[in-house]
């Protein structure tokens, strides 16, 4: 599944347009630019725990759980702090978050100040949608068919996520082939810092 089909689903394309006064249209492209590093940033957070999945559904709980993606697609203007907070957990720092809305505006053409002030909610739908959905999540393997590792491989393209034009999205922006975007964000933002 795209994440645009996630967001026009679950309404978070609608909602982040409103909020943002942009159109869903724009809202799918910013979505799609960003979504390669924080997907990849929830498989590496994925991996990085001692329990696996087991433990990304731990954290997920902890930043929020389902109700992230609730706070986004109520009416109310959206706090944005806890998905500040997942960022945090996923990236490790707000400057690899502003290189990826940087890098994220050079391919969508979007503002960089616009895909900044998405970022966190797109953090919140993503991370609210996969604590919803992550029944089982401990059983799963982060390619598995099932659970929270089902969803998040399907998200980022399974098995073959640098496969090339079919990989899904972590061959969007995976630079070296590896299958995750993220370690290819957070090299260009130890660039920049220099």
């Amino acid at each position: 599944m795209q994440i645009t089909d996630l967001l026009a689903q679950t309404g978070g394309l609608e909602s982040m347009a409103r909020e943002l006064g942009i159109s869903e249209d724009e809202a799918a492209s910013g979505a799609e630019a960003l979504a390669p590093a924080l997907l990849g940033g929830f498989k590496k957070q994925a991996l990085s725990q001692p329990q696996g999945l087991g433990g990304l559904g731990d954290l997920l709980g902890q930043l929020g759980g389902g109700g992230l993606l609730d706070q986004v697609l109520s009416p109310q203007p959206t706090d944005t702090r806890q998905g500040d907070d997942v960022l945090g957990q996923i990236f490790g720092s707000r400057d690899v978050s502003r290189t990826v809305a940087d890098d994220a505006a050079s391919k969508s053409g979007l503002d960089p100040s616009l895909l900044k002030k998405m970022l966190p909610m797109l953090a919140m739908l993503v991370a609210g949608y996969m604590a919803k959905q992550g029944g089982g999540a401990s059983a799963a393997a982060p390619d598995a068919g099932g659970g929270l590792g089902g969803l998040l491989g399907g998200l980022l393209g399974g098995r073959g996520a640098n496969a090339g034009a079919g990989g899904g999205l972590a061959s969007m922006l995976d630079m070296n082939g590896d299958g995750n975007a993220l370690d290819d964000i957070l090299r260009m933002a130890g660039k920049a810092l220099r």
